[in-house]
């Protein structure tokens, strides 16, 4: 686990007129990740955006580009999001028909494995994968649009990784995405999360401020 807590603004919150700028703004003002949601309008109901902007958008910063794949079997995209620039690719658990044949092979390509659960999705299901990934991403709304309300039984859903995780002596991230702002932060860290994604609470009005309010509180 990372000693320090990491915030991830997801750029789906974002104006896409002014996408690299707004990009660039978050990374100089903290933000160690970017959240880059990637959505194919089959596992989740909207479709958002691919390769071409991923690869766009790296040249604005050098900073963790972290590609949440809410798409059914994402193996098949692996090799063109690491060439469009991704450092770290997140699975779902739930859209992968083998899900350790798909972390071995986004680590075979030299990024960071992550795998993701719906809210609703049981913890037991990564028992025997989690050994394998560098991060769990635990949704805190039901994925496939911004802007919803957090989820509060995840926080019980946070405390239970964490006692999993360290139980097993493993040194996983935990990070939380959906409906986390600057009233519920502390609570998300507490309960063992430490990457936090928010999407409205940094682009909506001054994404620089907003950021190192966020980062204030991550401290």
């Amino acid at each position: 686990m990372n000693s320090e807590n990491i915030l991830a603004p997801s750029i789906l919150a974002a104006d896409f007129g002014r996408l690299g700028e707004q990009v660039q703004t978050v990374a100089q003002a903290g933000a160690e990740y970017i959240h880059i949601d990637v959505m194919d309008g089959m596992f989740v109901p909207s479709i958002s955006f691919g390769m071409p902007v991923i690869a766009g958008i790296r040249s604005f910063t050098d900073k963790v580009f972290d590609v949440h794949m809410m798409v059914e079997e994402p193996g098949r995209y692996a090799a063109d999001m690491k060439e469009a620039g991704a450092d770290l690719l997140c699975v779902h658990q739930e859209a992968c028909r083998h899900l350790d044949r798909t972390i071995h092979q986004i680590r075979d390509l030299g990024m960071k494995a992550g795998v993701a659960l719906n809210p609703a999705t049981p913890l037991d299901t990564l028992e025997y994968i989690l050994p394998e990934v560098d991060m769990v991403l635990l949704m805190s709304v039901n994925p496939g649009f911004g802007g919803q309300k957090f989820i509060p039984y995840t926080l019980e859903k946070i405390r239970r990784l964490r006692s999993m995780i360290q139980e097993k002596g493993l040194s996983a991230d935990i990070e939380v995405d959906g409906g986390v702002g600057p009233g519920n932060i502390q609570e998300v860290l507490e309960a063992g999360a430490n990457i936090v994604v928010a999407g409205s609470a940094v682009f909506k009005g001054d994404a620089a401020e907003n950021v190192r309010r966020m980062l204030e509180l991550l401290k």
